[in-house]
């Protein structure tokens, strides 16, 4: 079962430490994981979805720069206290990656990295110019990128020799590592005007297109297997019950790539090729977003059963955000695709549980940071009963 984010290390039997001092341990209890990117994350989502919303609503441009500029400053917080730890104790990120839990969340980084990036060339231009938004979205999403299309590769193959789980261990979190190459190929859609040459930017959309396959067909694989456990499992337990709603971000994202893509692929692709990708657009899109609906009533009634009994803040209520967030870039490509007056109520709507979902979180997480609550970690050792038999070794 997934242990609480906020528990202390585990101890062995007898109450001493496998391999550490006490202070150490105390040392360790006070991180950073990289789950706390999923704040950016979330706090991003909001002044993209803003942006692109299809309604026109008063003070709604000048919200989403101030929620952009925050984002930013959280990003760049972020990696100042990530970096300067990491070189402290080196130690730590192979401490991460041998917990089966939080080594899925290295898929958070990336993600935000390409997230600010989007947000700066979708309403961050105002603010710092728009050949300053060109340029920082490419750094951005190029970084994140890379780092996706790592986790896509690295983390899974960690689950597959090195990690070991139980017949009830996929939850949402699994996701995390092989959705930012979809992340990649919808805000990468944004940047093809901003490439000179045409087969630079024939290179983007077909490079975009692709890294959509990687994250697309994993991402089935994953919602079939946490669909299998709650059927034969149930939710287990509250602490995953809202990583349930990460769902939504590979459905979500999906549908805003396909329909970004497929709007921008006539500035480099052939007429006929072009006319093909914005039909996949609406013909993937809008089955797509009707799984999603279904979803969102069954992770709404899940995470509803679950605060009835129990559901004590952790970082995963994170996941109430950017998965919604791109739930509504995804039906707003549709309302833009379509025309259908539904789409935009639809997306408006979405928008302001979102809204709601991010102040709640936000609020609830500030108090955990300033008390130091969320300060505290479950940095399990790296070597013991979550490494696979056969592979303990190459954890030493």
């Amino acid at each position: 079962m997934v242990r609480p984010l906020h528990l202390t290390p585990r101890r062995e039997a007898g109450g001493s430490p496998s391999s550490e001092s006490d202070a150490d341990r105390d040392r360790d209890s006070l991180t950073l994981g990289p789950n706390w990117f999923a704040s950016v994350m979330g706090t991003g989502i909001v002044a993209t979805a803003g942006a692109t919303l299809p309604l026109h609503v008063a003070g709604l441009h000048v919200f989403t720069v101030v929620v952009w500029l925050i984002s930013l400053i959280m990003l760049v917080t972020l990696i100042v206290a990530f970096s300067v730890h990491w070189l402290r104790h080196p130690g730590v990120v192979r401490r991460y990656a041998g917990d089966v839990t939080l080594a899925q969340f290295f898929g958070a980084p990336p993600m935000a990295l390409l997230t600010v990036g989007a947000g700066a060339l979708l309403t961050g231009h105002s603010l710092i110019g728009e050949r300053a938004a060109v340029n920082l979205d490419w750094v951005l999403w190029c970084a994140g990128t890379a780092m996706g299309l790592v986790t896509a590769v690295v983390v899974p193959y960690m689950l597959f020799t090195r990690l070991e789980v139980r017949h009830d261990a996929a939850f949402g979190g699994w996701l995390m590592p092989v959705v930012p190459p979809m992340v990649s190929a919808a805000t990468g859609g944004l940047l093809i005007s901003h490439v000179s040459s045409l087969s630079g930017r024939a290179a983007l959309v077909y490079g975009c297109y692709a890294m959509f396959g990687i994250s697309l067909f994993a991402s089935f694989i994953i919602i079939t297997l946490i669909w299998s456990r709650l059927a034969h499992f149930g939710s287990s337990g509250s602490v995953r019950v809202p990583t349930l709603w990460i769902v939504l971000g590979p459905l979500g994202q999906s549908i805003t790539a396909a329909g970004i893509l497929g709007a921008n692929a006539s500035l480099a692709l052939t007429p006929r090729i072009a006319n093909g990708f914005s039909f996949f657009a609406v013909a993937y899109g809008v089955p797509t977003w009707g799984f999603a609906v279904l979803w969102i009533f069954l992770a709404t009634g899940l995470t509803i059963r679950t605060a009835r009994h129990h559901l004590p803040f952790h970082l995963t209520w994170w996941s109430f955000t950017f998965p919604v967030g791109t739930f509504v870039t995804g039906t707003t490509r549709l309302a833009l695709a379509t025309q259908l007056p539904a789409f935009r109520v639809a997306a408006g709507i979405a928008y302001v549980g979102l809204l709601g979902a991010w102040a709640m979180v936000a609020t609830l997480t500030i108090r955990g940071l300033v008390s130091g609550y969320l300060l505290r970690l479950p940095l399990s050792p790296g070597r013991g009963p979550e490494a696979k038999k056969g592979d303990l070794a190459t954890l030493a």
